[in-house]
């Protein structure tokens, strides 16, 4: 399980370094299989300002002069179309580390040290970067996406390590959770160890949310197979509007290895990473019946799930179904008739507990597996 520090400290107040963080883990049972850096790969850049850009004739490059504060002022060749005068970027100085691109600027294909040279006769002591060549993306930072040069706000400090500045001072812990501990799948339960072994007060989440007094329309959730779902949970959200997580989320989510989708899928991803508490989300224009019926699958039953894949059930599956369809497979993948969509406006959330031998069964059996059957098959 991939464990961002700075989440952690959300909940327990960690003064201790990494490592000795790592060793703490370890006494209390938790092997960490690996700790780095989100930026260990990066060294020697500093924000850099754009002091004179001139182009080179006959080329698309451009011989700029950038200031770097106390680093000093330097002369860099840059081919990047975003390039101008007064523009704050990241400045590779010489013998800096950062990542190597391809020829298409996008593709990774190692680590690069920058030495300084000459470009079409032109010195070049230095590099101006992109965020691919620092390891960043567009969920990690606003404007790491552009197939060019990464821009600094303008009243980022000039000659700045850009480490803190990205994140990238971030560290990671690859932390072995084991099948005894189903209540560490989480950020927040492995905080609950870190605040004992620290001796720390562990912080308390804050879970509070409004409601509006929206009529209840008749929608109703029954459990048939109460063995294999002794719990199950719906919460109705409307006049939703679908779009792009906040970008606090999405680097979170990035660094535990999520991609971001939608504001609203994002949530039951967060809930999950922070929680260890899977959910899923429907589109609420398409349960139908004005009902969520849990039960067992008729033999021969199919559903399509949300990775397009259609299968054949058997009463051995539990699906999540409405007044007429399964609209998912009880918790290993949601269907693709009840998907969230752009034009979704509400949004029926669901929370659940499933018998964990039944999820294992079931996604081995089908061959279906997601991070939730995970979970669920660990214990929830």
């Amino acid at each position: 399980m991939l464990v961002p520090l700075s989440w952690l400290k959300d909940y327990v107040d960690i003064d201790i370094e990494p490592k000795e963080l790592e060793k703490k883990l370890f006494s209390c049972g938790f092997e960490v299989e690996e700790s780095w850096e989100v930026g260990k790969d990066i060294s020697k850049v500093v924000v850099g300002q754009v002091e004179t850009c001139e182009a080179i004739p006959d080329t698309h490059l451009h011989a700029c002069t950038v200031n770097a504060g106390a680093h000093g002022t330097f002369k860099v060749v840059c081919g990047a179309d975003n390039v101008k005068e007064g523009g704050k970027y990241p400045l590779a100085l010489d013998g800096a580390t950062v990542i190597e691109t391809a020829k298409d600027h996008v593709t990774v294909v190692g680590i690069a040290t920058i030495k300084k040279g000459k470009l079409r006769g032109y010195d070049s002591e230095g590099m101006l970067c992109s965020g691919v060549e620092l390891g960043v993306t567009e969920d990690m930072y606003e404007g790491a996406g552009y197939n060019g040069l990464l821009v600094f706000p303008e009243d980022t400090e000039v000659g700045a390590d850009v480490k803190p500045i990205l994140g990238l001072d971030e560290w990671i812990f690859d932390v072995s959770i084991t099948a005894n501990r189903p209540d560490c799948q989480s950020i927040y339960g492995l905080a609950r160890e870190v605040a004992a072994v620290l001796e720390k007060p562990l912080k308390e989440p804050d879970l509070s949310f409004t409601e509006d007094d929206t009529e209840n329309t008749g929608f109703t959730v029954s459990v048939e197979a109460p063995d294999l779902c002794p719990r199950y949970i719906a919460h109705y959200v409307h006049d939703v509007k679908i779009g792009e997580s906040p970008r606090w989320m999405r680097r979170r989510l990035a660094l535990v290895g999520n991609n971001s989708i939608s504001n609203m899928v994002d949530i039951t991803n967060y809930v999950m990473r922070e929680f260890g508490q899977p959910m899923h989300a429907f589109d609420g224009s398409f349960l139908e019946g004005n009902k969520i019926v849990v039960r067992r699958a008729n033999d021969g039953e199919k559903i399509v799930t949300l990775d397009e894949k259609e299968f054949s059930l058997t009463n051995d599956n539990l699906v999540i179904c409405d007044g007429v369809k399964p609209v998912a497979l009880a918790g290993i993948m949601g269907g693709l008739n009840s998907e969230i969509r752009d034009t979704t406006t509400a949004v029926t959330f669901e929370c659940a507990k499933f018998a964990r031998d039944n999820i294992r069964k079931s996604s081995r059996a089908l061959g279906q597996s997601s991070d939730s059957s995970a979970a669920f098959s660990k214990g929830v």
